[in-house]
């Protein structure tokens, strides 16, 4: 029976609006944590993750089955919120 195997790996660098460095050292990771399980949540897998205060770089594998720009937009629209709820807390 024939078979299809795919290793599709993506470089994904997003930033924060306006470049604004939002991403503090103090929740650094447990952003990162987050952000790898929006990931699995697709069926993804979160390879590395890290960045700076402006901008976050993943290496993911993704499955053929969703378009990258979907994946993208979750993982985008899910940590701004995350951040945002999280630096309420901060205050």
């Amino acid at each position: 029976m024939p078979s299809t195997y795919t290793n599709l790996l993506y470089h994904i660098i997003f930033s924060t609006k306006d470049r604004v460095a939002l991403i503090n050292k103090d929740f650094e990771e447990e952003l990162y944590r987050y952000s790898g399980g929006i990931v699995r949540a697709e069926g993804g897998v979160q390879l590395e993750i890290g960045g700076v205060a402006d901008h976050v770089h993943i290496l993911a594998k993704i499955k053929p089955a969703i378009a990258v720009s979907e994946m993208l937009a979750k993982i985008k629209a899910n940590s701004s919120k995350w951040i945002n709820d999280h630096k309420m807390k901060l205050r």
